[in-house]
């Protein structure tokens, strides 16, 4: 009998071995967590000295942090819908707030080919493409426009939105907890730093709670907010809603640092939020199977230039931080940073393929799964194109070509052609305008030649 026993244990354990080898692994569930207006310089893990950001450094140490990863249009509508759809504004058409996606592209976003493939999905706060779709959730804590900062409670008190979102994704992951088997993804898509534009005087609403935070730091004020920058400007640049929006939060050095304080506690505020969501997937046991995934729908202007808001293809208006979290990879290949040029496109292809879905033939990004893995691309992208078409009075259309070296800037209506040129290289702060430099007037006609065959390629 002893003999007999001990066989069956043999054969059991081979059995067990077959099967683990023979059956898929589970897919993983998808967290994507997207902030608003944020800068790329502005996580501790980037390099940001005084801002405390400690949640998402430590998820850049546990995952791959991408050092140059860029927005095709900075804008929050256009770029959620390039994120959702992994294509250029030019393919998918969203320009402005009121235009959505057509039943038949939702259903080719991530959220729809999620849902089809078994997918419980999940999306709280800004929709930003018109009008939220609410039968393509499963879960629905989705708000049209900007929404609030400030939301008054049944019991009338006043609780901070960030912290509301925290407390959604929390009754989010307990429902799936109940009742697992389908795996999930949650899309949060925090307010924060946007300023609450209707109020022009103090703009940033954090939490009271954060009101102590950086009050004796003394932010370093970026060197193209010189006004000499802003003076060398064609007149139809000082005009735009650009300056209109410095005016009301950057005019003074006390005006600037109370401003970017109360930006830098909105930002502290959704990491204390990421926290807590992440602290609940390690209570809950689910960390291990859950990629994560952080970035921003667009940069921001810190008075460089004279302007506050974003719009235009300047280094800090297009590029944003990323940030990708596999806990199925290695531990080796955990703290990675990679220095490629990575797209907002390229989002909806990376979440399809970790979900081991294939991105459609009409996606124009490219799935980052290559890079997380830490291999060398050869073809990866050497330049991409900007565009930003969005129709306002005081927004000014622009397009850009950005190569590892250069930047060349085109104000696409202006008359005369205002035209603009930066070597990244050697100017990585864009000081300095070598457009009208007769030494610089190759590079200027190479990509010139490049901005209009790459505007044709994207569409």
């Amino acid at each position: 009998m002893p003999r007999i026993a001990a066989l069956a244990m043999v054969l059991q354990f081979f059995a067990t071995a077959i099967v683990a080898a023979v059956e898929p692994a589970p897919r993983p569930n998808i967290l994507i967590l997207l902030s608003d207006d944020q800068r790329f310089d502005t996580l501790g893990c980037m390099g940001n000295a005084i801002i405390k950001t400690p949640h998402l450094d430590a998820l850049s140490k546990r995952g791959v942090t991408f050092d140059n990863a860029f927005v095709t249009t900075s804008i929050c509508m256009t770029s959620r819908a390039s994120i959702l759809r992994g294509q250029y504004a030019a393919r998918h058409g969203i320009n402005d707030f009121r235009t959505m996606f057509t039943p038949d592209e939702m259903r080719q976003t991530y959220v729809g080919r999620l849902r089809e493939a078994g997918y419980r999905i999940g999306f709280i706060g800004k929709w930003g493409v018109g009008k939220p779709p609410r039968e393509a959730f499963d879960y629905d804590r989705t708000f049209p426009g900007q929404g609030f900062y400030r939301v008054k409670q049944p019991d009338g008190t006043v609780k901070h939105l960030t912290n509301i979102m925290g407390d959604q994704a929390l009754e989010f992951l307990a429902a799936e907890t109940a009742k697992p088997g389908r795996p999930w993804c949650l899309s949060i898509s925090f307010k924060a730093a946007h300023a609450q534009d209707e109020d022009r005087k103090e703009p940033y609403h954090y939490d009271p709670a954060l009101a102590e935070l950086y009050k004796d730091d003394i932010i370093a004020v970026p060197a193209a907010a010189d006004a000499k920058y802003y003076d060398a400007l064609p007149e139809f640049l000082k005009k735009t809603e650009s300056r209109v929006r410095w005016g009301q939060r950057f005019t003074t050095p006390d005006h600037y640092q109370q401003s970017i304080k109360a930006y830098y506690r909105l930002i502290t505020g959704m990491d204390l939020a990421i926290g807590r969501i992440i602290d609940r997937l390690r209570e809950l046991e689910i960390e291990d199977n859950t990629i994560i995934l952080f970035t921003s729908d667009n940069g921001y202007y810190f008075a460089e230039y004279g302007f506050a808001d974003k719009w235009y293809p300047h280094e800090v208006s297009m590029r944003v931080p990323l940030i990708v979290c596999d806990p199925r990879q290695p531990a080796e290949l955990r703290g990675k940073r990679r220095g490629e040029q990575v797209l907002n496109i390229d989002i909806a292809p990376t979440v399809l393929e970790a979900a081991g879905l294939k991105p459609d033939e009409k996606m124009q990004g490219r799935g980052l799964f290559p890079l997380l893995r830490d291999e060398k691309v050869e073809d990866w992208r050497s330049e991409f194109f900007y565009e930003h078409h969005f129709k306002h009075k005081g927004i000014p259309r622009s397009e850009a070509v950005r190569t590892p070296q250069w930047k060349y800037i085109r104000f696409i209506d202006s008359d005369p052609l205002w035209e603009e040129l930066y070597d990244l290289k050697n100017d990585p702060h864009e000081l300095k305008n070598l457009a009208a430099s007769a030494e610089h007037a190759k590079p200027l006609a190479e990509l010139r030649t490049k901005w209009e065959a790459m505007r044709e390629s994207v569409k």
